[in-house]
């Protein structure tokens, strides 16, 4: 069954036997494709701020987003996360997602943990609906500056002001905060890489990363581009961190809004029925 369109996070739907917030801008899956946006590891609905509604009007495109479990208004997820999180992620929950908002054929939109949950879902799960990828600041490996970045994140949570702001956003922030910094500063997540998921990807890609990201290096943005069999195009942006769409939106929205519209012209050159 198909969710109820709203442009509020009050909406729910079911997926992987949680109930998740979500909400939508813009035309409907059935009057134009859809950009489902996919946060990051301490990200929900409400994160992604004003960004949502201005990509909408950037690119006439219908955008959705949703709260994964242990996010924002959502159902709170099971802890301890396990290491591969993202992969369950991927094939659990997001098509249960993609089915209720009734995604057509359109883009996945990630911003880090989303990114990489992006690929994999790109790169393991047979969908024709999905034409394309947006991944900012993806990970498909763990660095040492991005776990020494993320050892800096639970000293501020625990001894600064990262708790009450993040308990602005979640119902639960710790359950938020320790499904995702437990699972990556667990000794086992040091050997994680799924980068063998960029091989089996096969719909053009625009990666979007910050110059000065503290999570993640532009060696993952080459991972991208080496093993991708399907064209990938690159917005890399000086005095930058982790999150472009933030601290440099108007960079970022423009080139979204020049990549849906290639890929517009794509599918308008395609037979019909494809």
């Amino acid at each position: 069954m198909t969710a109820a369109r709203t442009d509020t996070p009050d909406g729910r739907l079911t997926a992987d036997g949680k109930a998740l917030e979500y909400a939508c801008w813009g035309p409907s899956p059935d009057t134009a494709p859809t950009i489902m946006l996919l946060h990051e590891g301490l990200g929900c609905v409400a994160l992604w701020r004003d960004f949502p509604q201005r990509l909408a009007r950037a690119t006439g495109w219908g955008v959705c987003a949703y709260s994964r479990a242990g996010y924002g208004r959502s159902d709170p997820a099971d802890l301890p996360r396990p290491v591969d999180y993202m992969t369950r992620e991927a094939v659990r929950s997001l098509p249960d997602v993609l089915d209720q908002i009734g995604f057509r054929r359109g883009i996945l939109f990630g911003h880090s943990d989303g990114a990489t949950i992006a690929s994999i879902y790109a790169g393991s799960v047979e969908d024709f609906r999905v034409r394309g990828l947006i991944l900012m600041a993806p990970h498909f490996y763990t660095e040492p500056a991005g776990l020494a970045a993320i050892e800096q994140a639970r000293a501020a949570y625990d001894d600064g002001d990262l708790k009450p702001r993040l308990a602005r956003y979640h119902d639960n922030p710790d359950v938020a905060f320790r499904g995702w910094n437990d699972a990556w500063l667990n000794p086992r997540f040091h050997d994680w890489n799924v980068a063998d998921v960029i091989d089996y990807i096969r719909v053009p890609a625009l990666a979007i990363q910050g110059r000065d990201d503290q999570y993640g290096t532009l060696a993952q943005i080459a991972e991208l581009e080496d093993r991708s069999y399907a064209p990938v195009d690159t917005l890399i942006l000086d005095q930058c961190q982790h999150a472009p769409h933030l601290e440099q939106p108007e960079a970022v929205l423009h080139e979204v809004a020049g990549f849906t519209a290639r890929l517009a012209r794509i599918e308008a050159a395609l037979p019909e029925g494809i």
